[in-house]
C-alpha cells in the first residue's frame, strides 16, 4: 500500500475507503451481546496521544514516572472499590489472561495452605469458553457443573459436585449475570456452597456492566474477579484489542497478586510470577478507564449500569409479540442483555440465526452476536450508550425481519429465494443490469423509509463461511520469486 499511495492525499483516501467499509459505531448501534460495545468517548481517548504518556518505555525508571504512578494507584483503588475487593493488579493484558492470573493466584493460595491436591474447577455449561482453557491453562482439572431450563446453575448438581470433590476443590468459575443474561438468584448460596468444601470462587467480570453501582463480586461472595476494561469501562473492543483484564482480589488472596522484576519481586515471596512482558500492561489505555471512572463518578457510573439494564429490558418488551426470549428471572427480566430463540424460524421458514445476522446489514444494524452461549439464537446487549431512538430504530428493524420471515410461512416469498437467504445486498448487486431475484430491488434496500436518509452499503455480498473455514487459499508466492 505504501508503494502504491505515493502521497498523504492518496494514503488518507485509502484509510477513508477502508473505513467507508466497516458497520461500526459511528453508524449505528452494535448489539454484540456479552462484547459490551459501549461508546469510547473521544475526550477519553485523546490523552492517548499525549507524549508524556505514549512516549514512555515500559521499563522506564519509577522515579521517572510519577505521573503515571500516581494514575495507575488511583485507578486500582477505584476498580477495588467498584468490586468491593482488598486490591487490584493492572498486569494482565486481557480477559483470559486475567482469567489465567486470577486462577494461578488461587493456586496459590492452596499452595500456601499446604493443599496442593486442590484442582478441581467447577465450571457452569452456561461459561464463556475461555473458562476451561484458563483452567487447564493453569495445571486445574474442568469439571462441568449443569444449568437448568432457566439458564440458572443446577444447585442440586453443584452441591453433589463440591461435595464429590471436598478434599480437592479448587474454584467455581461462575460470570454474574449469567452468561444467558440474566442475575442468577441463588449466586450467594453458591458461593458458600463452594466456601463450605474449601474452594474459592472466581467471578468472571465479562459482565461487570450490569453490577458496577447496584452490586459487586464481593457482596456475592466471589473471591477473586477479573475485569474487562474494553468491555466495562470503555476501552476499544474492536479489531482484536488492545484489552485490558486487570484482577482485584479479596484481602487473604491479595499477597498472591502478580509480581514482576521491574516491581521489585523480593518484596513478597509469595506472589505468583509475571502474567504479562510488561509490569502494567498496557499502560497507556489504563487512561481511558481512568478517565471514564474519573468523569462519570460514583453517581455516573450508577446510572450507566441502570440504563443498560433498562435498555435491554426495552427491546425485550418491544419485540416480545414477534420473538420469545430464552431466558428471564421470575420477574420476566433480563439482565443487561437478551437472548433471543429464532430456532423456531428454521423449521416455519427455512430461517437461521444466521441469516437475519445477515439481513440487519441492510439495515443498517451490526449483528448481534450469533449461536452463543445457545447455538441457533441472537445474543442481544444494547448497553447505556444507545438512545430511545436508536433502540426503536433496531427493533424496528427486527420487527420488518419478522415480517420478512411471515411472508416465507405465509408462501408469499420463496423457501430458497428470499430476502433473508441473500443478504446483504451490496450496491454493485442492487445496481447492476440483471436482476435474478423473485423480490425488488427496492424491498432489498430499502425495506423501511428510515433508510432513504441513512443507508449503509455492504461491501460485499454473502460468503460461504464454511467453505472458507475449511478450505484455506494460500497467498505465499510461489518459491522461484524469492530467487529473483
Amino acid at each position: 500500500m505504501f508503494n502504491t499511495h505515493r502521497s498523504e492525499t492518496q494514503l488518507l483516501r485509502y484509510i477513508k475507503q477502508l473505513e467507508n467499509k466497516d458497520l461500526s459505531l459511528a453508524f449505528g448501534m452494535i448489539p454484540l451481546g456479552s462484547c459490551t460495545m459501549k461508546l469510547n468517548a473521544t475526550t477519553q481517548l485523546m490523552p492517548l496521544s499525549f507524549a508524556n504518556f505514549a512516549h514512555l518505555h515500559p521499563f522506564t525508571p519509577l522515579s521517572q514516572t510519577g505521573g503515571y504512578q500516581a494514575i495507575l494507584k488511583q485507578l486500582s483503588l477505584d476498580l477495588a472499590n467498584i468490586t468491593g475487593f482488598d486490591a487490584c493488579s493492572l498486569q494482565p493484558n486481557s480477559g483470559a489472561q486475567g482469567e489465567y492470573a486470577g486462577l494461578m493466584v488461587i493456586r496459590a493460595y492452596h499452595l500456601s495452605n499446604n493443599q496442593p491436591q486442590r484442582r478441581i474447577a467447577l465450571i457452569p455449561q452456561s461459561a464463556h469458553g475461555t473458562n476451561p482453557a484458563s483452567a487447564v491453562m493453569a495445571g486445574m482439572e474442568v469439571v462441568v457443573v449443569k444449568c437448568d431450563e432457566n439458564g440458572n446453575i443446577d444447585i442440586t448438581d453443584l452441591q453433589q459436585k463440591a461435595q464429590t470433590h471436598a478434599d480437592t476443590l479448587a474454584c467455581l468459575m461462575v460470570t454474574y449475570p449469567s452468561t444467558h443474561g440474566v442475575f442468577e438468584e441463588a449466586i450467594t448460596d453458591i458461593c458458600q456452597t463452594i466456601h463450605q468444601y474449601g474452594g474459592q470462587v472466581y467471578m468472571d467480570g465479562a459482565n461487570m456492566n450490569a453490577q458496577v453501582g447496584l452490586t459487586n463480586p464481593a457482596t456475592i461472595g466471589a473471591d477473586v474477579c477479573h475485569l474487562n476494561l474494553h468491555k466495562t469501562f470503555a476501552i476499544p473492543h474492536g479489531g482484536g484489542g488492545p484489552g485490558m483484564g486487570p484482577i482485584c482480589v479479596a484481602k487473604h488472596l491479595t499477597p498472591f497478586l502478580p509480581t514482576h522484576a521491574y516491581l521489585n519481586p523480593q518484596a513478597n515471596s509469595q506472589a505468583i510470577s509475571a502474567v504479562s512482558a510488561a509490569p502494567y500492561g498496557s499502560a497507556s489505555i489504563l487512561l481511558i478507564s481512568y478517565a471514564y471512572i474519573k468523569l462519570l463518578g460514583s453517581e455516573g457510573l450508577t446510572q450507566a449500569t441502570k440504563i443498560a439494564i433498562l435498555n435491554a429490558n426495552y427491546i425485550k418488551k418491544r419485540l416480545e409479540t414477534e420473538y420469545q426470549t430464552l431466558y428471564v428471572g421470575k420477574n420476566g427480566r433480563v439482565a443487561h442483555e437478551l437472548i433471543i430463540d429464532v430456532r423456531p424460524f428454521k423449521q416455519s421458514a427455512g430461517i437461521e440465526a444466521e441469516d437475519i445476522a445477515k439481513r440487519l446489514i441492510d439495515y443498517g444494524f451490526h449483528a448481534p452476536t450469533v449461536s452463543f452461549p445457545v447455538a441457533g439464537t441472537l445474543m442481544i446487549e444494547p448497553t447505556e450508550s444507545e438512545d430511545l431512538d436508536e433502540l426503536d430504530r433496531f427493533c424496528n428493524a427486527l420487527l420488518s425481519i419478522r415480517h420478512e420471515i411471515r411472508e416465507i410461512e405465509l408462501g408469499i416469498a420463496y423457501t430458497a429465494d428470499n430476502v433473508l437467504k441473500n443478504a446483504p445486498h451490496p450496491i454493485n448487486e442492487i445496481t447492476a443490469d440483471y436482476w435474478p431475484h423473485s423480490y425488488s430491488r427496492q424491498k432489498a434496500a430499502y425495506p423501511l423509509p428510515a433508510l432513504y436518509k441513512h443507508k449503509f452499503w455492504a461491501s460485499v455480498a454473502r460468503v460461504n463461511n464454511t467453505t472458507g473455514d475449511r478450505n484455506l487459499i494460500c497467498t505465499c508466492p510461489p518459491i522461484e520469486m524469492y530467487e529473483a
